[in-house]
């Protein structure tokens, strides 16, 4: 693999490199995400494929105070980019959301999480293959997991095809490289800035 495949450069699909024994399960991966959000905000997760364009989608909604992307759900502690790709550490690219709830409901963000991906392909999303690229909302309270529930069942009727996204607990999250983080805002692969005005519109290009 070139050096422009391990930064995820290349032109096309983001597919897994080849893969490797799987590791043991690290008990720090699997522990529930304990950092802490700014004061009077709460947190959300989610993965809806290639997390670009998905953080995104989140940095644009009124009330979404911080946004960051990374690794979540897997086996392995500290993940870097290559690993996950490499299909055996089980992470998930997710973005997590920092959310002010007086600005913002948990249930719009919700909307932003269907609105944003196909949630009825397992494990991919469009030419991006692979088990990170999985669709998944990850709760923090009782209260988030209770919502996601109830939202997933009124898309299911929406849709003609069976939605396979996951519900579960967030677990550790690992802030993923420098360069993932507002890719699309500071331009992309191709130099071309993407606005991340709040109540922005735009078509959201997802590799720049």
């Amino acid at each position: 693999m070139n050096w422009l495949s391990k930064l995820g450069l290349l032109f096309g699909a983001r597919t897994p490199t080849d893969a490797s024994p799987s590791p043991s399960p690290s008990p720090v991966a699997q522990s529930r995400d304990d950092d802490l959000p700014a004061t009077g905000n709460q947190f959300a997760q989610f993965g809806a494929g290639c997390f670009w364009g998905v953080e995104l989608g989140f940095q644009r909604v009124i009330g979404v105070t911080r946004t960051e992307v990374g690794y979540s759900q897997g086996f392995v502690d500290n993940p870097t980019y290559n690993d996950v790709c490499s299909g055996i550490t089980n992470h998930s690219e997710v973005v997590r959301v920092q959310y002010d709830p007086k600005e913002c409901d948990y249930e719009s963000l919700l909307d932003v999480f269907w609105a944003r991906h196909d949630p009825t392909m397992l494990n991919r999303q469009g030419s991006d293959v692979g088990t990170q690229y999985r669709s998944g909302i990850y709760f923090y309270t009782p209260e988030q997991e209770k919502a996601a529930l109830e939202s997933r069942e009124r898309q299911q009727k929406i849709l003609n095809r069976k939605i396979v996204t996951e519900i579960l607990p967030a677990k550790k999250f690992y802030k993923g490289e420098e360069y993932h983080q507002q890719y699309l805002a500071k331009g992309g692969r191709f130099g071309f800035k993407q606005s991340s005005e709040k109540g922005c519109n735009d078509p959201i290009r997802c590799y720049g």
